[in-house]
C-alpha cells in the first residue's frame, strides 16, 4: 500500500461522516453512534499511516500526494507529512472521538435537542477533516485555504452551541474577526511570495519556496504577514484576547480542539513556514519574537492566577504554554525546537483533558465560578483524582509528557538566550500556584453548603454531584494514559520531531547550539 492516498482518506471519512449526520435520514437517530465510529475509524486508519512512515526519514515529507488544482495559478492539491505534522495529526484524530464522547450526553434527549447534537457532531467532523489537511497542506494557497476554512465549523460550534445565548454570538464574532483579520494580512504573503516563486505548476509548493532569494525588506514584509495571523491564531501577547472570552462560552469540546488543536496551526505555521521560507527575516524578527514569548509566559500564568472563570483560568494558562513554544521555536537550536513541537503535543493532551473535566463539573455545578466549588474530593473521587493528574501534567510534574517538552524548551533556549530562558523558567513556579490553588479551592476541604445566592441561581448542590461517569471516564483516561506513557518513554515521539528542527535550522542558516540532552531520547 505504498502509494494509498492516506491523507486524503483521513480527510475524505470525516466529511462523509459529516454528510450522513447532515443530511435528512433515517440514520439521523444514531448520530452520536455514527460520529464516533467514524472518529475511530479515523484514528484507526491514522495509526495504519504512522505504521507506513519512515521515522529514519522523519525529516522529509512522506504520504505524499500531488496533483493540480488550479493550473493557471499553478496551485496544487499536495499533501504529505514529516514528523511534526505526523504527531499533531495524530493528537487530532486522538481528541475528536474523545470530544464525541464528552458530549455523549451533553445535550440531552428529545428530538430537538438530538438535532442540535447531531449538527453540532457533523461541525466536528468537519473541523477534523481541516485540521487535518492543515497539518498535511505541503501548498502554500492550499495551506491558506484551509487555515481559513477551519474558522467556519469554529464559528458555528461557539456561537451555535455556547453556553449564554446572549454572550456566546460575542465570543464567535470576536474569534472570527481576528482570526479574519490575521487571515487577511496573511493573503498579501500568500500572494507575494507565490508571485515571486517559480512559474508554472507547483509555484506554491512549499519545496519550491524554500531558498528564494528575497530582498532583505520584501522577505520582513512576508514574514509579518504569516507571522501576525500565526501569532494571533496561537495566541500570543498582545492578540491573544479573543481567546478567554471564546473558550469561557464555547461548549467543553469545542474549547478542547480550539485550544488543544487548532491554536497549534499558528505555531506549526511559524515553524514549518516562517522559517524555512523567510530565513533571513526569522533572524531579524527572533530578538523580538523572543521577548513577545516570555512576555506570554509570565502573563498568561500571572492572569490564570487571578481568574474567578475555571474556562477562562483554563485559556490564560494556554497562552502562557503558547509563550514556551513560540520560545522553544525562535531560540533556534535542535533542542528548544524539537522541545516546541513536541510541547504542541503535550499542551494539545493536557489541555485538551483539563478542559473536558472542567466542562464535566460545570455540567453538574451549572457554574464555572470556582468560588461555587469546594470539598468535591469527598463527593467525586473519580474526577479528583483524574482532574489532580491533568493538572499536574499542565504544571509539568516529571514522569509526565509536558515535563519532557519544557526541559527541552528551557534547555535549548538557555544554551542561545540564557536570560529569556530564566525569565521564563517563572512560569514553571507560577503553573503550580495556579494549578494547585485551583485544585485547592475546588476539591480539597469540607462540603460547604449553598448559600442563598446559590440557591437563588439555582446551582445544584455539591453534596448530590455525581462523579464521572463509565463514558466520561473513558474520553479522559486516554489522554492521562499517553501522557503517561510520554512521559517515561518520550523516545518515539522525540524521533519524529527531531530530524525536522534539525532540517529547519538548515533552512534558517543558523548553526545549532549543542545541549547535553542526548540523555533524554533514548
Amino acid at each position: 500500500m505504498e502509494n494509498f492516498p492516506w491523507l486524503t482518506t483521513l480527510m475524505v471519512l470525516p466529511l462523509l461522516g459529516a454528510t450522513v449526520l447532515w443530511l435528512p435520514t433515517s440514520l439521523r437517530a444514531r448520530a452520536r453512534e455514527i460520529a464516533l465510529g467514524v472518529s475511530v475509524l479515523v484514528l484507526v486508519v491514522a495509526g495504519l499511516a504512522a505504521l507506513s512512515f519512515d521515522t529514519s526519514a522523519a525529516s522529509t515529507h512522506q504520504l505524499t500526494e500531488t496533483y493540480s488544482w488550479i493550473g493557471s495559478l499553478g496551485v496544487s492539491y499536495a499533501l504529505g507529512v514529516d514528523g511534526v505534522g505526523l504527531v499533531l495529526i495524530l493528537m487530532s484524530v486522538l481528541l475528536v472521538p474523545l470530544v464525541i464522547l464528552a458530549a455523549w450526553r451533553e445535550q440531552g434527549s428529545g428530538t430537538h435537542v438530538t438535532d442540535n447534537l447531531r449538527r453540532y457532531l457533523a461541525l466536528a467532523l468537519v473541523l477534523e477533516a481541516f485540521m487535518i489537511g492543515v497539518f498535511a497542506a505541503r501548498d502554500v494557497f492550499m495551506f491558506y485555504v484551509l487555515f481559513e476554512a477551519m474558522l467556519i465549523p469554529v464559528y458555528f460550534m461557539i456561537g451555535g452551541y455556547g453556553k449564554d445565548s446572549s454572550r456566546r454570538r460575542h465570543a464567535a464574532v470576536k474569534f472570527l474577526l481576528y482570526s479574519l483579520f490575521g487571515g487577511l494580512i496573511m493573503l498579501f504573503g500568500v500572494i507575494g511570495i507565490g508571485l515571486n516563486g517559480p512559474d508554472g505548476p507547483g509555484r506554491f509548493l512549499t519545496e519550491n519556496l524554500t531558498g528564494l532569494a528575497l530582498d532583505p525588506v520584501t522577505e520582513r514584509w512576508f514574514f509579518l504577514s504569516f507571522f501576525i495571523a500565526f501569532a494571533i491564531k496561537a495566541p500570543m501577547f498582545p492578540v491573544h484576547t479573543w481567546l478567554p472570552d471564546a473558550a469561557e462560552q464555547a461548549p467543553a469540546g469545542t474549547s478542547a480542539l480550539l485550544v488543544g488543536v487548532l491554536d497549534k496551526v499558528g505555531t506549526f505555521g511559524m515553524l514549518t513556514l516562517c522559517l524555512p521560507l523567510f530565513p533571513n527575516a526569522s533572524q531579524w524578527a527572533a530578538p523580538v519574537i523572543i521577548v513577545l514569548a516570555v512576555i506570554s509566559v509570565v502573563y498568561g500564568a500571572l492572569l490564570a492566577i487571578g481568574q474567578k472563570n475555571m474556562y477562562r483560568l483554563v485559556a490564560y494558562t494556554s497562552v502562557s504554554h503558547f509563550g514556551f513554544i513560540v520560545l522553544g521555536i525562535f531560540a533556534f537550536t535542535s533542542t528548544s525546537v524539537a522541545g516546541s513541537s513536541f510541547y504542541m503535543v503535550n499542551h494539545g493532551l493536557s489541555t485538551g483533558a483539563l478542559f473536558l473535566l472542567v466542562g464535566f463539573l460545570v455540567a453538574r455545578r451549572g457554574s464555572a465560578r470556582i468560588a461555587d466549588f469546594g470539598g468535591l474530593q469527598k463527593v467525586a473521587p473519580v474526577m479528583a483524582g483524574l482532574f489532580l493528574v491533568v493538572g499536574l501534567s499542565a504544571l509539568s510534574l516529571p514522569g509526565l509528557s509536558t515535563f519532557v517538552s519544557e526541559f527541552l524548551v528551557l534547555v535549548g533556549s538557555f544554551a542561545r538566550h540564557p536570560a529569556a530562558a530564566i525569565v521564563a523558567a517563572s512560569g514553571v513556579v507560577l503553573a503550580a500556584i495556579y494549578i494547585l490553588w485551583l485544585y485547592q479551592r475546588v476539591f480539597t476541604g469540607g462540603v460547604p453548603a449553598d448559600t442563598e445566592e446559590q440557591t437563588r441561581r439555582g446551582l445544584v448542590a455539591l453534596s448530590s454531584l455525581p462523579d464521572l461517569r463509565g463514558i466520561e471516564r473513558w474520553a479522559v483516561a486516554p489522554l492521562i494514559g499517553v501522557m503517561l506513557v510520554l512521559g517515561f518513554w518520550p523516545s518515539p515521539a522525540l524521533t519524529l520531531v527531531r530530524p525536522p528542527a534539525e532540517q529547519t535550522l538548515q533552512h534558517v542558516g543558523v548553526e545549532d547550539v549543542p545541549t547535553r540532552t542526548a540523555e533524554v531520547d533514548q
